[in-house]
């Protein structure tokens, strides 16, 4: 069991905090005038996820689906299993997927295809991190707040085995 001592700082919370502001104003004017629909990928967006919400200035829905393709390893198994799926008809809305990690780019993938096929206005994504070395397909991301290594990195929301989630910078596991 890693503890709290064995991770170190990658990315500080002032700096997440800066960045997930930039990245509303981003959003806002790219959007504005219209309503979008935010969709958290749960568990690990949660906190950036309602973050970034505040940080948006435009009439937003809020909207939560549930993948895994990680379970309690620090490599994903690259089989995407739907836990939860959204209810709500996206006919006709833009649609904003919230990622905290894209490295493989098979969830996101799979996600995309999911609501693709229920007739949105747009579908775009917005990933708190991203880590172009793992890639296995090529997503587009639209809104990235950091780019990062090959690392495992736990923290404001991402976990190691359901822990770590509450730290509020992202931390790399040693």
């Amino acid at each position: 069991m890693t503890s709290i001592n064995n991770i170190k700082v990658l990315i500080s919370e002032e700096k997440i905090q800066a960045r997930v502001k930039e990245l509303g104003q981003e959003i806002t004017k790219k959007y504005e005038g219209k309503e979008l629909t935010l969709i958290c990928v749960l568990k690990g967006s949660f906190l950036f996820y309602a973050d970034l919400v505040r940080a948006i200035r435009l009439p937003v829905r809020c909207e939560f689906i549930s993948v895994s393709s990680y379970g309690a390893e620090k490599t994903s198994s690259g089989e995407v299993k739907l836990a939860l799926d959204i209810s709500t008809p996206l006919d006709g809305r833009d649609l904003m997927i919230i990622e905290d990690i894209v490295d493989t780019g098979l969830t996101l993938k799979y996600i995309r295809e999911l609501l693709s096929v229920r007739n949105p206005a747009s579908i775009a994504c917005c990933a708190l991190l991203e880590k172009p070395e793992a890639r296995k397909v090529e997503v587009p991301v639209e809104y990235r707040g950091f780019t990062i290594g090959n690392e495992f990195v736990v923290g404001y929301g991402l976990d190691y085995d359901q822990r770590y989630r509450e730290l509020p910078f992202i931390g790399l596991c040693e």
